[in-house]
């Protein structure tokens, strides 16, 4: 079974946090969210409060096939200012590992210098974070091991897309079918 972590921060948007983990779990995918905030309870852009299931501090990502990054404002923001998390996805990154960024959070990736020459999207006017990366402006772009969704309407086929690289495309169009989603 694979195992995905999903980083949380206060000012994650609802639907790009919580949507890939709905779909990924429907998908027999083993999720876990992890807050960076120091506190299990966090805020959503849009003022929900979620309880993630652990704490950044109390995780080991050696297990994880895929790292994910929800957009949302300021939450891209603190988990670009996260040292920890620098880290962890370098590290994965390093090991030809699945990421994952929609919105705004792909400009972590791209202040990282881990999109130089790749192709990606994200949110319009975040572009300007893609450092050295070719802006796609597609709902969702896969790059190598990087997947960047572009906002909160590439939620579900940026989700599709990763639950496809991990269980395979049969279980995705299952899963999609299931819900109603049809797409591609």
């Amino acid at each position: 079974m694979a195992k995905v972590y999903e980083f949380l921060a206060d000012g994650f948007e609802e639907v790009e946090g919580m949507g890939p983990v709905d779909v990924l779990r429907r998908g027999g995918v083993d999720v876990k969210t992890v807050s960076v905030t120091g506190s299990e309870m966090v805020s959503t852009s849009h003022g929900v409060t979620v309880k993630a299931d652990m704490l950044f501090e109390d995780a080991d990502f050696s297990d994880a096939d895929l790292l994910m990054l929800p957009g949302g404002m300021p939450g891209s923001a603190t988990l670009d200012m996260h040292e920890g998390l620098h880290t962890v996805l370098a590290a994965h990154n390093s090991a030809g590992k699945l990421i994952g960024a929609i919105c705004a959070a792909p400009m972590v990736l791209g202040r990282m210098g881990l999109l130089k020459a790749r192709r990606a999207t994200c949110y319009p006017g975040f572009d300007k974070y893609l450092e050295g990366a070719e802006y796609t402006s597609e709902l969702v772009t896969v790059d190598g091991n990087i997947v960047t969704g572009k906002g909160p309407a590439a939620t579900l086929p940026y989700a599709y897309r990763l639950l496809e690289m991990l269980e395979g495309a049969e279980k995705s169009r299952e899963v999609a079918e299931g819900m109603g989603f049809f797409w591609r």
